[in-house]
């Protein structure tokens, strides 16, 4: 563990005040008994460690689902979640990676893997026998949500439809040049410009360079998501790059694999900050992929290099950037009308990223169109989590209030920032559900038809 990051959560557990507000506010620990609690395994359990001994002293900190609830109503910002994270990355030093978690944690391999065959892989993943043959061997549950292989790649998509530059590996999207400025915006500055939203103030020039971090899900399983960010991007007089990259490494990190996560973070810089040092950002439509890049990764590997820390300050959420335009007075808000109230569920990761809720504050530009808020916690599924045979009814008990909530709206469709997310509600109700940026498009595309109608 890096020094630095040692005192600092060392030095943390003296700021917790026991008052129990993160129990209280758990989704997990209200459903089971297994967890007992943030508090518990966290900063409590923390005192019982040392160096060569840093687990909890039982491994319920195993049950912490990773959703980060906890960091966010901690009135002293004891980093609660950090602590339980590292926990479980001991255990897995000392006692080992089970295969099952070493297989979820590599969903960029399961990606390549399946999509050549996707007919086929999609089937098996819907066989109820072979299902619960997977079960009995690997201990993922027969009913918890896989998602379905594409049969193409984003990236496949990208090399047959978009203009190729010299680079290799760079494709060009949304050629209008609107690049007057590439001033890039400090993360400090960014945070400012958003609490400051509804006031009258400067804003900088936001770069319209663009690197899409795109993800492993976009790119194997959801590439109609890619395709709108991209819509949306060009729209709004973006060049942007698909640049190498691979697996974020979140699933790694949430399996307690940090040397693995440490190397694909590590890939992920080299690629990236070239980029960036020539005026690009970099812009996701996961929120887990891009919380990953600025902050996860960072802090519990204990990475605080000036390149990493430059990446992480230069990565957006794609509807933080598109704000972050329209407060400079460039966002394109031709949109056309869409006659609906949708329900929208804000992800856990995407309240981590501490920017408020941009895609609500965006879609509000949308005529007709009027978003009904999840007041939920989480929808339980917490990336790989519940799809574990012991954690399944957890993760679903989690997501009964979100279930209820999206069942009762006589709308069809559930807006959800982040995919695992996304496979879960629609798991747990039969809705379709969909990425905000997907209804951002089409409102551009419902402009333009209306306008040829004229």
């Amino acid at each position: 563990m890096d020094d630095r990051l040692s005192i600092r959560l060392e030095q943390s557990l003296d700021f917790c005040i026991k008052c129990n507000i993160c129990t209280t506010a758990c989704p997990v620990a209200a459903v089971t008994d297994l967890f007992p609690g943030p508090k518990y395994v966290g900063p409590q359990a923390a005192r019982f460690r040392h160096d060569q001994a840093e687990h909890s002293p039982d491994h319920s900190v195993d049950y912490c689902s990773g959703c980060r609830v906890c960091n966010e109503v901690c009135p002293t910002g004891v980093p609660i979640a950090e602590l339980n994270a590292r926990a479980r990355a001991q255990m897995v030093r000392e006692n080992g990676l089970p295969l099952r978690n070493r297989m979820l944690g590599r969903s960029e391999l399961l990606g390549m893997l399946g999509t050549p065959f996707a007919p086929l892989a999609n089937w098996t993943m819907t066989n109820r026998p072979i299902r619960w043959l997977i079960e009995k061997l690997f201990k993922i549950d027969r009913r918890a949500p896989l998602p379905q292989w594409a049969g193409y790649t984003l990236r496949g998509w990208a090399r047959k439809h978009l203009p190729r530059a010299a680079t290799p590996l760079r494709w060009t999207y949304g050629l209008r040049s609107w690049l007057s400025s590439t001033a890039l915006v400090p993360l400090e500055q960014r945070r400012l410009i958003q609490n400051q939203a509804h006031q009258q103030t400067a804003v900088p020039t936001i770069s319209r360079k663009v690197v899409y971090f795109h993800g492993c899900s976009t790119n194997y399983y959801e590439p109609h998501v890619g395709k709108a960010a991209l819509e949306v991007l060009n729209r709004n007089g973006c060049e942007v790059v698909l640049a190498n990259q691979g697996c974020c490494g979140l699933p790694m990190l949430s399996n307690g694999e940090f040397n693995a996560a440490r190397r694909y973070h590590a890939a992920n810089v080299r690629s990236l900050l070239p980029w960036i040092r020539q005026g690009y950002v970099v812009i996701g439509t996961s929120t887990s992929c891009t919380l990953t890049l600025k902050d996860e990764a960072p802090e519990l590997l204990g990475w605080h290099d000036p390149e990493v820390q430059l990446v992480a300050e230069q990565t957006y959420d794609i509807f933080e950037y598109l704000r972050l335009l329209d407060q400079a007075g460039e966002f394109d808000r031709n949109l056309g009308a869409i006659e609906e109230t949708l329900p929208y569920h804000p992800p856990c990761q995407l309240k981590a990223h501490r920017i408020g809720l941009p895609a609500s504050d965006i879609l509000a530009h949308i005529p007709g169109l009027k978003i009904d808020r999840s007041q939920a916690a989480c929808c339980g599924i917490a990336g790989t989590y519940g799809l574990k045979t012991e954690k399944y009814g957890i993760a679903m008990d989690v997501g009964k209030p979100l279930f209820a909530w999206a069942n009762a709206h006589a709308a069809d469709t559930v807006l959800c920032d982040s995919e695992t997310c996304r496979w879960q509600i629609s798991h747990g109700t039969g809705l379709e559900t969909r990425h905000p940026v997907e209804l951002l498009a089409e409102a551009y595309r419902r402009f333009d038809q209306q306008r040829q109608l004229k």
